[in-house]
């Protein structure tokens, strides 16, 4: 990270991913005729109202119907077309779950499927809304790109980083208004390469999406009480940067692995199949997320802090385990 950065990041913060994407899209698609933006029926929960009214030749709202949607995106994009198609996490990555397989992943169209609302956002909407295995789902897709932007300013730089790319992707966007930073100054983004945020330690955190913030945050924390733990952005989860992990095996005895997605078949996960494939056996994973379990519903907030997945129930849980590892090594 070096220079500062010319835009507001706390304002794009404050306005939230939803509103971001489509801020961002508009500013691209105004430039680019080619850039063409599907929605199921989301035009103002996904901040596209305003593309629809400034481009209304290169807006298609589809209706609730997220498996057409993909049809569509797809033929569009063995068209020529550089297509955008956004609806709900768990909508896009289960209900379309066979057209993103078929369209996207064994036909190679290259949509860029943009999932919002992933994780925890959708608060009192419930279960029914909440994306906790939407990760799970497409890593099984095979040729389909992961990333999961860490705040506002690294939605912007996926964006920009989509238009033209030729590759079927699944970009999931977490987080709600008045979102947390990360970046306040300017950065290198690259689609699979990970993102230092502090030098390699012996006590890691990895994670991907709004949960990188809280991460920062824990850290801070824990280096409060004497514990330093490091802190790397996994934004491209698959594929993943084996460079990056293979650092982290070199240095860290301990890695966290943290994010707003169950423990089964996520980033947690990926890390783990890595590790094991490269027998990389020495260091400790732990995996933090959703448990097995449908959630109790409520704010946002209110969400993150009952799974402990906000930055106080981020750092007890690593010292938490780190205590209990200790304890266990001194019987």
């Amino acid at each position: 990270m070096s220079e500062t950065l010319n835009v507001n990041v706390r304002a794009l913060a404050r306005l939230g991913p939803r509103a971001v994407y489509g801020q961002a899209l508009t500013a691209l698609a105004a430039g680019n005729s080619n850039i063409m933006a599907i929605s199921a029926d989301l035009g103002r929960s996904s901040g596209l109202d305003r593309f629809s009214r400034e481009l209304p030749d290169q807006f298609v709202n589809i209706g609730i119907a997220e498996q057409t949607m993909i049809g569509c995106a797809a033929g569009l994009a063995r068209m020529g077309f550089d297509v955008f198609a956004s609806t709900f996490a768990p909508f896009a990555s289960m209900r379309a779950s066979e057209q993103v397989r078929m369209n996207m992943g064994y036909m190679r169209e290259p949509v860029k499927l943009v999932a919002l609302g992933s994780g925890l956002s959708l608060g009192y909407l419930g279960n029914s809304h909440f994306g906790l295995e939407d990760i799970a789902v497409m890593r099984t897709v095979p040729g389909l790109v992961i990333v999961a932007p860490a705040d506002c300013l690294e939605i912007q730089k996926t964006l920009d980083a989509s238009v033209g790319y030729d590759q079927p992707m699944y970009i999931r966007l977490t987080g709600a208004t008045n979102a947390p930073v990360v970046y306040n100054a300017d950065y290198t983004f690259t689609i699979g390469q990970a993102v230092w945020l502090t030098p390699p330690r012996k006590i890691m955190l990895v994670s991907s999406g709004t949960t990188v913030a809280y991460c920062v945050k824990a850290a801070e924390m824990l280096a409060q009480i004497g514990i330093e733990v490091g802190v790397l952005n996994m934004h491209t989860i698959k594929p993943l940067d084996e460079d990056a992990l293979r650092t982290v095996a070199r240095e860290a005895h301990t890695v966290f692995v943290v994010e707003e997605h169950k423990v089964f078949g996520g980033l947690g996960s990926a890390v783990l199949e890595f590790y094991n494939a490269s027998r990389l056996s020495d260091i400790a994973v732990i995996l933090h997320g959703i448990e097995d379990r449908f959630l109790e519903t409520g704010d946002y907030g209110f969400m993150l802090k009952s799974n402990r997945l906000d930055a106080e129930g981020i750092a007890d849980f690593v010292k938490e385990r780190l205590d209990t590892e200790t304890a266990d090594n001194e019987r």
